[in-house]
């Protein structure tokens, strides 16, 4: 498989070397990195070309770098079911900057696209109808940014006054809140069943 996967990067670095920034192989897989203003004709070259057949998107996700100068890395996979083989490819951009859409070369990017501007906050230049889709309607911030909070910004809860449903800064009480970091075992006044064993070590 690695022999196959290196041809394929040999074929790559050969015709798309001016969109190819680095590429190395992985746990039997192959990663690619390529610059954004490449990044259409050269996911049309994986999926036209004889040597490479990477018909099928598996999926489109982001990894966020908050304190890299470029924050985001939006990743593609790619299934090549004629070849049997994968390729991972990666696109480096800024907070702030856009990604061309790749849904006129593959259409089910839509959803993946749409998940990654939910999530990220990476926007898709030109899509079709580029919305949030997994958070709701109003929803303020991008849960999976490095910077957005656990607990989040705001809290829903039903109001049987209203008869609706309510959206509510969150509130934290932490003055009610114990952290205490030991092991719920440690200072214990009794002894669990079996415990004895331990001391005869």
């Amino acid at each position: 498989m690695t022999e196959a996967l290196q041809d394929l990067a040999g074929v790559i670095e050969a015709k798309q070397s001016d969109a190819l920034v680095s590429s190395g192989i992985t746990h039997d897989e192959l990663t690619v990195q390529v610059t954004p203003s490449g990044l259409i004709e050269f996911v049309e070259f994986l999926k036209s070309n004889s040597a490479c057949q990477f018909t099928t998107l598996v999926d489109i996700t982001a990894i966020d770098y908050p304190s890299r100068d470029k924050r985001f890395d939006v990743v593609y996979h790619f299934l090549s079911m004629t070849l049997n083989q994968r390729i991972r490819v990666k696109v480096t951009i800024d907070d702030g900057e856009m990604v061309e859409t790749i849904t006129a070369i593959h259409p089910s990017a839509g959803w993946f696209e749409r998940e990654v501007f939910d999530m990220y906050g990476i926007m898709f230049a030109n899509h079709p109808d580029l919305r949030r889709l997994l958070t709701d309607y109003g929803f303020q911030g991008h849960p999976l940014r490095k910077d957005f909070p656990t607990t989040g910004y705001v809290e829903l809860r039903y109001d049987e006054v209203e008869k609706r449903c309510v959206y509510e800064p969150v509130k934290l009480t932490q003055e009610y809140r114990q952290f205490d970091f030991m092991s719920p075992w440690e200072g214990a006044e009794y002894i669990l069943p079996g415990d004895e064993k331990g001391e005869g070590k």
